[in-house]
């Protein structure tokens, strides 16, 4: 008499065997521990004293911790406001510089008109700032008309509104030289792709950017070399007159041109390398 299982038992013992190992899983779950909740308990104020105590050590990661639980007990206690705050500052301390813009914009956009608006206003300034800093530092031999300038034009918009909302502020003078050295930097951006578009002769491209530098960022140093690039535009396409008011322009404004004198920029080292 054969001894081998028939298919029914042999289907029979399977799904015992599954429901065995699915029993074995499920007893494991629940008998697994439950993450704690360490401030359990806690006081609104105790979470943000200890909060404010791993920002001063510089623990980060362990403050936006602390203040995210803050933030998730007592939405509208006293602390509330001043843990979003304080979140924003963490996380761009810790690098998380989406997560640090996200929480300047969402307490602008909940606190229009709170008496620490303008540190919000410029903290976001300054996370742009050095981000695009830091992105320029990493990548000094990236053609800059490719790379993204959108982080300097963000820090320079943020800026402005500062400084126009709160002339006043503690924070404005700082902004304010930030501001000069923006507009500077962003019209030197104008002027590097204006003579990228000439040396593919792409004069129409070369002589409209640097058109839009002048008219955009005026009374900057880049503004000499913008009216050449316009002139040798003009001259290549055979817009003679358009040549000449470029000339003129120029003459009056730049007399004596070393420019001019060269017949292009003598030093065209790329202007991100300054620093």
């Amino acid at each position: 008499m054969s001894s081998n299982p028939s298919p029914r038992q042999r289907a029979l013992r399977l799904r015992v065997r599954i429901a065995t190992v699915v029993a074995a899983l499920l007893v494991a779950a629940c008998s697994s521990p439950e993450v704690r909740d360490e401030t359990a308990g806690w006081s609104a104020q105790k979470i943000y004293t200890d909060a404010r105590e791993e920002m001063r050590s510089g623990s980060w990661e362990r403050a936006i911790k602390l203040l995210e639980a803050l933030e998730s007990k007592y939405p509208f206690g006293r602390f509330a406001q001043q843990a979003q705050l304080d979140i924003a500052y963490s996380y761009w301390k810790n690098n998380d510089l989406a997560s640090a813009v996200a929480a300047c914009d969402r307490f602008i956009k909940l606190y229009p008109n709170h008496e620490h608006l303008d540190y919000v206003l410029y903290l976001r300034g300054l996370i742009y700032f050095n981000e695009d800093l830091g992105f320029m530092g990493k990548f000094t031999r990236q053609d800059q008309t490719e790379r993204d300038n959108r982080g300097a034009r963000e820090s320079f918009d943020t800026f402005k509104n500062l400084v126009t909302r709160f002339p006043d502020s503690k924070y404005s003078e700082d902004a304010r030289l930030r501001l000069r050295y923006l507009v500077n930097a962003l019209a030197q951006y104008e002027i590097h792709v204006a003579r990228y578009y000439m040396r593919r002769g792409a004069f129409v491209a070369a002589a409209n950017r640097a058109q839009f530098l002048i008219q955009n960022y005026p009374n900057t140093p880049a503004n000499e070399e913008a009216l050449f690039v316009m002139f040798k535009a003009y001259e290549a396409m055979g817009m003679n007159d358009l040549r000449d008011s470029a000339k003129r322009v120029l003459d009056l404004n730049f007399p004596n041109s070393e420019i001019v004198r060269n017949n292009g920029p003598k030093n065209t080292e790329p202007w991100w390398k300054l620093w």
